[in-house]
């Protein structure tokens, strides 16, 4: 009996091991975090040092970070948990939560003034819950502009790396794309690296190798349990002032409310020795407009919504910009596993070129999905799976083009008026059609001849991708035959939204609002351009970085 058991113990612990040494966690910490609550628990009034709205890709780390000293802290999530389905953040879904929109989803769609469909999340974790995955570090130009140190960007991105990035394993599809780029002159091969570098290469990604997803999230297990509270569906509807003769207004609290419509407000504490201090994390839709809600912003539009103002700042809301993405759909001719993006390809000129296989499309599609008409053989086989399809998309550096982001109303859980002017910078949609070339050279490689329907020309997957592009755009006759007005025809959003909070114009290089005390703003809407390839890690690098200087500058 006692060989038998000492068996079965160390069976057990190779198992333990096994999981903690690959990052699976079979003891589901994060969904029994007793210090997330629903904030129907929440009482109508409460004192905290630090307060973050939002609990999202920059807000989570930030907010355990900051619990790891002796200050109370306090996440306001206006969504829900990430934990509660798990399936649903799967892999092999990704598509369909992406744009489920139901009124309960973790997805919040909406439609910008350019008539391309969006998406912004309403979950904890934020846009780490319905992305693609990818993660890849920026450029250090990226880290002078936003002013962070790079041995403390370093440190903070390997935090995060720590907890939930994963090396993919190699996908089919990915491997033909990465050689199918090497093949055209992206090169060097940079083999497997998170830094941001010409050339192609393999990133991180989220998603482990079960198919499993971690999130921002994830990282709340780093928290001070005792020093953390996070509700959520707690909808933040105004942050408060204090306003005294001759000084500046001071951010004092926040009011929210909880799913059953029951009002709190959450005030920072106000000792003479605390530094206390609120810090909004909502996203580059969701920053923008909560300020503008609680009186910061262009002091016209707000009187015109009956808004009182608190600071006249008509910066809030302006250099909106989202990278604008296009591509090539490629259906092939037998089954062949799905994929996210792993592989990534930076030329001299700043296109970068990703690509996902294997999903069934049709409800990005600004179409519906409806399908080319072609007497095709190979254009009718492929019509038959929705799946056996590849996406090759390339978007660019910047982008260069800018827009703005306006209240429509004084419902904070409504959509904000939203305009990008994708390519209204004449050397971003350079860089389109140069990186649209590119693209149509790695269709015509070698290392993709095998996945092409032999008779099916690339004309034929222009004129299919146009047919079927993802935005509400009227459709030009000679969209496929210019490039140019094929990028214009056929944009879609890469969820790289950023800009309404910019450093230098809204906030300091300390992310602090311009003209208030104890409010600052950090999230992507501080950005100037969007980080790297993808921005997920550099949120997250920044909420890590900001909560360590926030903390070292509370010890002074």
């Amino acid at each position: 009996m006692g060989l038998k058991y000492s068996r079965r113990f160390l069976a057990l612990v190779f198992i333990v091991v096994f999981a903690n040494f690959h990052g699976l966690n079979y003891a589901e910490k994060a969904p029994k975090y007793s210090f997330i609550q629903e904030a129907t628990s929440a009482p109508e009034v409460s004192f905290y040092d630090y307060i973050v709205i939002g609990g999202g890709t920059a807000g989570c780390p930030l907010a355990a970070t900051l619990s790891t000293r002796d200050a109370k802290v306090l996440v306001l999530e206006r969504g829900g948990s990430p934990y509660t389905n798990t399936t649903k953040i799967r892999m092999e879904n990704f598509i369909s939560t992406l744009t489920d929109d139901s009124p309960n989803s973790i997805s919040q769609s909406f439609i910008s003034e350019d008539r391309v469909p969006g998406n912004r999340a309403r979950v904890l974790g934020g846009g780490t819950v319905i992305n693609g995955g990818f993660y890849s570090r920026a450029e250090t130009l990226f880290l002078k502009e936003a002013g962070i140190d790079e041995a403390l960007a370093n440190e903070s991105y390997e935090w995060v790396e720590k907890k939930i990035v994963y090396k993919p394993r190699a996908f089919q599809w990915q491997t033909a794309v990465r050689n199918g780029l090497l093949e055209v002159g992206v090169l060097p091969d940079n083999g497997f690296t998170f830094a941001h570098l010409n050339g192609t290469k393999t990133s991180g990604t989220l998603f482990d190798k079960n198919g499993n997803r971690h999130t921002a999230a994830d990282l709340l297990e780093y928290a001070n349990p005792t020093m953390i509270k996070v509700y959520l569906h707690a909808v933040v509807h105004k942050i408060t002032f204090t306003t005294k003769d001759g000084q500046r207004p001071k951010a004092d609290g926040v009011i929210f409310y909880d799913a059953n419509g029951g009002r709190h407000i959450a005030y920072s504490k106000h000792e003479s020795n605390n530094r206390s201090e609120i810090i909004l994390s909502a996203g580059a839709i969701g920053s923008p407009q909560l300020l503008m809600l609680s009186g910061i912003g262009p002091a016209a539009r707000l009187r015109s919504l009956g808004i009182k103002v608190v600071l006249d700042q008509p910066m809030v809301g302006r250099e909106m910009a989202d990278k604008p993405s296009n591509g090539l759909l490629i259906p092939y001719p037998t089954h062949i596993p799905l994929s996210l993006i792993t592989v990534v390809g930076i030329n001299k000129i700043s296109n970068y070129f990703e690509s996902f296989n294997g999903f069934d499309l049709s409800d990005l599609s600004g179409s519906g999905g409806a399908q080319p008409q072609s007497s095709n053989p190979s254009q009718e086989a492929m019509a038959n799976s929705t799946t056996n399809q590849a996406f090759l998309v390339q978007t660019i550096f910047g982008p260069i083009s800018k827009g703005y982001l306006e209240l429509q109303n004084t419902n904070v859980s409504d959509n904000p008026k939203l305009r990008f002017n994708y390519f209204q910078a004449a050397v971003d949609l350079r860089r389109c059609v140069s990186g649209m070339q590119t693209i149509i050279n790695v269709v015509n490689s070698d290392s993709l001849s095998r996945f092409r329907f032999r008779n099916m020309t690339t004309q034929d997957l222009i004129n299919m991708t146009v047919n079927r592009a993802a935005n509400l755009r009227p459709r030009n006759p000679n969209a496929t035959t210019s490039l140019e007005q094929y990028c214009i025809d056929t944009v879609m959003t890469f969820w790289h939204y950023h800009g309404g909070c910019q450093i230098r114009k809204v906030v300091d290089r300390d992310y602090k609002v311009l003209g208030l005390d104890q409010l600052r703003v950090i999230d992507a809407s501080t950005f100037s351009f969007s980080p790297g390839t993808n921005p997920q890690a550099t949120i997250m690098m920044l909420g890590r970085s900001m909560g360590r200087r926030i903390l070292q500058s509370r010890r002074r």
